[in-house]
């Protein structure tokens, strides 16, 4: 079984990991990889299956101490990202998952998101309509980035004039989600961690004080009998990964998601030439399959396992490739193909299991708004230069993507 393939920390990997992916595939179902020792699950099934398994778990500190686990706690100088990162639902595992995400889905309710409606697609044709203005641009920066952003600030309750802090900060603290991140990439999310804690801790105590209709306040607000209310330090982290996982996944689908389109010029000119609501959401649904914006999701091993026939011991940790199940031609036919009528589609994209995202549904308003703008807006769209792909592999999409009309 070989791993030779898989080199994240390689802009050729990055740029295509896909053909790596099938390498991995057929090696196996459960690959050791020493760089970062980790075990590789390329498999659909097993991903699939592996998100839902309870013996794993974003973290094992609800059942055993660092040194009971085998592992080396995080440097000191890291506790500010660790009290952000850790607190909120993505890393936690029950009880506290539990508790935290029912009283946040208390707030963050389908009417929650159903509101926004309105004001996403308001947003997106104003945004579509300045490019086409403009006579093209960066769609990553005009369109990809300020609409999830901006979006999400609305439903926080975030000033308009605050607004541009929440990119920058979120950007530095994903930093540390890539595989091995440097002392820089840690400094800069730890001061990040501080000034964005800090800010929601000001917002916080000003909706205390004034309550409006925003997520903020309906946190503030939730509670229920047996669990009461969330903590302070709940309602930061859940606001910022809010944030984070709110706006990645939306940006790099889009970034992404144009670029295959341009590369298959005839999937481009079907959707042009019919869409219709219900194509244009099987269309996102595919290119969120086929250029996955989040390749690689971490588990840790709390009990033994074993995955096609590996016994993967407690403390281990597992990495689950998003963009080789979203690729496995066991499950998806013809599956290195943009099939935009693609109607079996159980991408992994957006997880499954009880850390399944709480935002998809917002994602896909807010995908189909901007699709469905560029393509009403801006009919001739095509690509004006060579892509830029931003740094990193886990979280995978591009840092500019130069388009004309």
């Amino acid at each position: 079984m070989t791993t030779s393939a898989f080199a994240p920390s390689s802009p050729e990997f990055a740029a295509d990991p896909y053909p790596a992916y099938a390498e991995l595939r057929a090696a196996g179902r459960a690959l050791w990889f020493e760089p970062s020792r980790q075990w590789l699950i390329p498999h659909h099934a097993d991903v699939s299956a592996l998100l839902r398994d309870r013996r794993l778990g974003r973290t094992y500190q609800h059942r055993y101490t660092h040194e009971e686990f085998g592992r080396t706690p995080p440097p000191p100088a890291h506790e500010p990202f660790h009290t952000l990162n850790d607190n909120g639902l993505l890393d936690l595992e029950a009880p506290r998952h539990t508790r935290i995400r029912r009283l946040v889905s208390k707030a963050f309710t389908p009417r929650t998101v159903q509101r926004l409606t309105p004001y996403v697609e308001e947003l997106a044709a104003s945004l579509v309509a300045r490019l086409v203005a403009n006579g093209g641009g960066d769609l990553v920066a005009e369109v990809a980035e300020p609409l999830p952003v901006a979006v999400i600030a609305e439903m926080l309750g975030v000033p308009e004039s605050d607004r541009g802090l929440l990119r920058p900060w979120s950007a530095d603290i994903c930093g540390m989600y890539e595989l091995n991140p440097s002392d820089e990439t840690a400094r800069r999310a730890v001061s990040a961690s501080v000034e964005f804690s800090a800010y929601l801790r000001e917002l916080i105590a000003a909706r205390r004080k004034e309550p409006g209709e925003d997520l903020i306040s309906g946190l503030i607000a939730s509670h229920d009998e047996d669990d009461g209310r969330l903590t302070e330090q709940e309602m930061i982290s859940t606001c910022v990964l809010l944030l984070n996982a709110g706006h990645e996944a939306t940006v790099n689908t889009t970034g992404n998601g144009w670029f295959a389109l341009f590369r298959n010029p005839e999937q481009l000119a079907a959707l042009r030439a019919d869409p219709a609501p219900e194509k244009l959401s099987t269309a996102v649904e595919e290119l969120m399959r086929y250029d996955t914006p989040l390749h690689l999701f971490e588990r840790w091993v709390l009990e033994d396992i074993e995955v096609g026939g590996v016994r993967i011991p407690k403390g281990s940790e597992v990495a689950l490739l998003f963009g080789s199940a979203n690729h496995d031609p066991a499950v998806f036919v013809e599956s290195e193909r943009l099939d935009l009528t693609r109607a079996d589609n159980p991408h992994v994209s957006l997880g499954a299991g009880i850390h399944y995202c709480l935002g998809a549904p917002l994602a896909r308003i807010e995908l189909a708004a901007s699709f469905g703008q560029l393509i009403r807006q801006a009919p001739a769209l095509r690509l004006a230069g060579e892509p830029q792909r931003k740094a990193g592999f886990v979280i995978r999409g591009l840092g500019s993507l130069p388009v004309e009309v």
